[in-house]
């Protein structure tokens, strides 16, 4: 008996027409989401966090030099925790923090929209297209992008300025490298346009 041959893959932006590749970085805002030294060191380090934050640096520049609205986002925690943005692990890595005139958001949640003025700066810029980099891609990442996909916005991700963890699973330990590729399949599924580098954000 033979074994059907396997269907290609495929996701769901191209069987429903979506665009397969991103707005150009002058037709887009720039989110900036946890860059925070919170993932640089400690119990929270993140595998290949520097060459993230390095790929996110080159990605600021580009945003500054096109004169686009950025916006950086900090996750808060509270006093004493990994995420306490009143002590400098909670603060943003020096060559990624935020200049003068650029938006800053302190959030409580996964989703940079809920609880801040996300939406509401983006549509006083008149912001549609997104690109999004930062931390961690299973989450922050993961529920921005898909919240900013659910308010009607098109989100972009550049995998290389995103970084994730290890984490337990019900069979054992899962690779960073795991679910790093698997976040942003499920992100380029349906929520974004998934791009490998900055280079692929065209000008």
């Amino acid at each position: 008996m033979s074994t059907p041959s396997a269907t290609p893959s495929t996701t769901l932006r191209e069987l429903t027409g979506m665009p397969a590749a991103p707005a150009s970085l002058r037709e887009s805002a720039l989110v900036m989401i946890d860059l925070q030294n919170t993932y640089t060191r400690g119990v929270m380090a993140l595998e290949n966090v520097e060459p993230a934050i390095d790929e996110a640096a080159a990605l600021l520049d580009r945003a500054r030099s096109a004169g686009i609205p950025i916006i950086h986002v900090q996750h808060d925690a509270g006093e004493g925790t990994p995420y306490d943005v009143r002590a400098e692990i909670g603060a943003i890595v020096d060559r990624v923090a935020p200049r003068d005139g650029e938006h800053v958001i302190v959030k409580n949640f996964p989703n940079s929209f809920v609880g801040t003025d996300l939406e509401d700066h983006l549509r006083s810029r008149s912001a549609s297209n997104l690109v999004l980099a930062g931390f961690m891609t299973h989450m922050c990442v993961n529920s921005t992008a898909r919240g900013a996909f659910n308010a009607g916005f098109a989100p972009a991700v550049v995998a290389g300025a995103t970084a994730t963890r290890a984490l337990p699973g019900p069979d054992g330990t899962v690779p960073a490298s795991s679910l790093q590729s698997a976040s942003l399949a499920a992100l380029s599924d349906m929520f974004a346009v998934v791009v490998p580098d900055t280079a692929a954000i065209p000008d």
